[in-house]
């Protein structure tokens, strides 16, 4: 039985979830894919289901009926990950912003020992964008201080969605009070693992913009992301029992 399984919420991604795929299972620790298929019009569940019969143990795909946001998604994919046993759990997108190759550096960050969440980050050796207008840029490095000022985490790359959790993390933490669904989820997922007492580790990676497909990005998620952290701020955690 594999310990780890890479999670990877996809909506019209059909131009990237093969290359996606294949890209993980050439790597040579023995990860597991789940994808967590949001209805996508484009056909990218046929895809899946396609690879499914080549990688059969490996590829697991939960379909739902409609774009419910990317913190649902993974709160979805969470829950059937600790139900199937994992011990390390990931987040990825599917687009190539996230270098599979960093994976097996993520699972040592926190199979050592030094860490219960990985965190690929942008943003702990400089700035490691590439294809992002600076205007972008500009705006994700100063969200991450504006996160850190507010919330007083230390965490340099608040925002980043490229992510291993020790199994214990999770386990830990209330998705039933997970608030928030667009960039504020990944903030909120960190601030929860921080005010809970894990370890947090960043490890530096090569951020690269998609070049196939569209980008999800919007104004409604950006602004959720703003007055989201004050929120958080004043929110209390608890553990899971």
């Amino acid at each position: 039985m594999a310990d780890s399984i890479v999670i990877i919420p996809t909506y019209n991604e059909i131009d990237n979830i093969e290359r996606i795929i294949r890209k993980v299972f050439s790597l040579v620790h023995d990860f597991h894919v789940l994808i967590v298929e949001d209805n996508s019009p484009d056909g990218t569940a046929s895809v899946v289901t396609n690879l499914m019969l080549e990688f059969p143990g490996r590829l697991h795909m939960e379909e739902r009926k409609g774009k419910l946001g990317l913190g649902t998604a993974y709160i979805h994919g969470f829950h059937w990950a600790l139900n199937h046993a994992y011990q390390y759990i990931f987040e990825m997108d599917a687009d190539f912003s996230h270098n599979p190759e960093d994976l097996p550096r993520l699972r040592d960050a926190v199979a050592s020992g030094d860490a219960d969440l990985a965190i690929g980050s942008r943003y702990i050796t400089g700035v490691n964008v590439v294809n992002w207008p600076m205007s972008r840029v500009l705006m994700s490095y100063y969200a991450s201080a504006y996160v850190r000022i507010i919330t007083r985490m230390k965490v340099r790359d608040t925002t980043a969605g490229f992510k291993c959790y020790s199994r214990k993390v999770l386990e830990a933490i209330r998705f039933d009070e997970i608030r928030f669904t667009g960039y504020a989820f990944q903030i909120e997922m960190k601030y929860s693992a921080w005010k809970l007492g894990f370890r947090i580790v960043e490890v530096p990676i090569i951020f690269t913009d998609r070049t196939l497909g569209e980008s999800k990005m919007s104004k409604h998620i950006f602004k959720e992301a703003v007055w989201g952290v004050i929120r958080l701020r004043f929110k209390k955690i608890r553990r899971n029992n």
